[in-house]
């Protein structure tokens, strides 16, 4: 007998993978970030699949609803020399490559761990009733509390900082004291002068 659900899964894997190879092959910008939205999307049904809706809809919403949309309208709005870019791939070829082998020795102990594992859980699956939601909040924000803060306060220093190194100081920009016009009266601003009128003749 055929399970639907695992074609599904199957299905959903390869579109992930081919999307994934994509994003990295593609000349284009503009079409790998259209690769990556798809590989969002197809990694939110696997994760819809595996009863993580909560996690399928923040990626959805987050992801795809908002930094992807962005990320298009900057490579969209950018002028990108392509064949400048292309001039370093073999030059930056071993870097990205050991980083490429080094995310998969880590992802396949990720995966082989019974600890991230369904194996590693007692019983396997959720008891009916239980709200994913709940439960990823609770160990979130028990458990996990001091690493969940710690990640935010590195967010907002990375921010800081990409704000402070972007920051550029324009001396013929024109500086506006919001006190100053605040304090702005009409006499300031208007003076009305008294002449004599003039007669046609």
């Amino acid at each position: 007998m055929i399970d639907f659900s695992l074609l599904i899964f199957y299905g959903f894997a390869l579109v992930l993978l081919a999307s994934g190879v994509g994003v990295i092959t593609a000349r284009n910008p503009v079409h790998a970030a259209l690769f990556l939205v798809l590989a969002f999307f197809t990694g939110s049904g696997i994760w819809m699949m595996l009863e993580a809706e909560f996690l399928s809809i923040v990626l959805v919403l987050v992801y795809v609803g908002a930094v992807m949309v962005l990320f298009l309208f900057v490579v969209m709005m950018l002028n990108i020399d392509l064949d400048r870019l292309r001039e370093g791939f073999w030059k930056h070829l071993p870097l990205g490559a050991g980083v490429a082998v080094l995310m998969v020795i880590e992802m396949i102990l990720v995966v082989t761990s019974r600890q991230f594992s369904a194996l590693g859980r007692e019983g396997g699956v959720a008891p009916a009733g239980v709200s994913n939601t709940r439960e990823l909040g609770l160990v979130l924000y028990t458990d996990y509390v001091y690493p969940f803060e710690l990640a935010a306060v590195i967010l907002l220093v990375a921010i800081v900082a990409a704000i402070a190194l972007t920051l550029r100081r324009r001396k013929d920009s024109r500086h506006l004291d919001p006190a100053t016009q605040i304090r702005a009266q009409a006499r300031d601003r208007i003076r009305i002068v008294s002449m004599r009128a003039e007669k046609d003749h």
